[in-house]
């Protein structure tokens, strides 16, 4: 069975070998947002022939189509996750690195409120929160 990334590649007319396949696959069950070192650690595992740099050239191809999006969560690595995952937000744990994922329709409302207010349609928007897990009281 063809995973979501591998259909979307297929869509786009992009050649599909053997390792891009276990590469989309591994993407598309990834429920985090993996760094290309971990892309490859997980890849390898599937298939030992896989290189790291298949595993570069095969990100970089899919953000070039579209397929995947680069993040920044700080830690000096990109991180990477599918455009069609849906729209949501992310909180980082600025600790631990975890990056939790969240939807706020009252964040919603109040940023198309302030794009009609300042004369916008608004067409796309990003939040990243970066935080420190509160200690519990003693």
């Amino acid at each position: 069975m063809e995973s979501r990334i591998e259909l979307l590649c297929v869509e786009r007319k992009l050649k599909m070998t053997g390792q891009r396949r276990v590469i989309a696959r591994v993407l598309s069950e990834a429920a985090d947002h993996p760094d290309v070192e971990e892309l490859y650690r997980r890849a390898s595992a599937l298939d030992p022939r896989i290189s790291i740099a298949t595993v570069y050239r095969t990100v970089r191809l899919l953000e070039e189509n579209g397929i995947l999006e680069r993040r920044d969560f700080g830690g000096g690595r990109a991180r990477y996750e599918a455009t069609e995952h849906g729209h949501h937000h992310h909180l980082i744990d600025v600790e631990t690195g975890r990056v939790i994922e969240f939807e706020d329709p009252d964040h919603e409302r109040v940023v198309r409120e302030i794009a009609a207010r300042l004369g916008f349609d608004l067409i796309s928007q990003r939040l990243e929160l970066f935080g420190r897990r509160r200690r519990a009281a003693r």
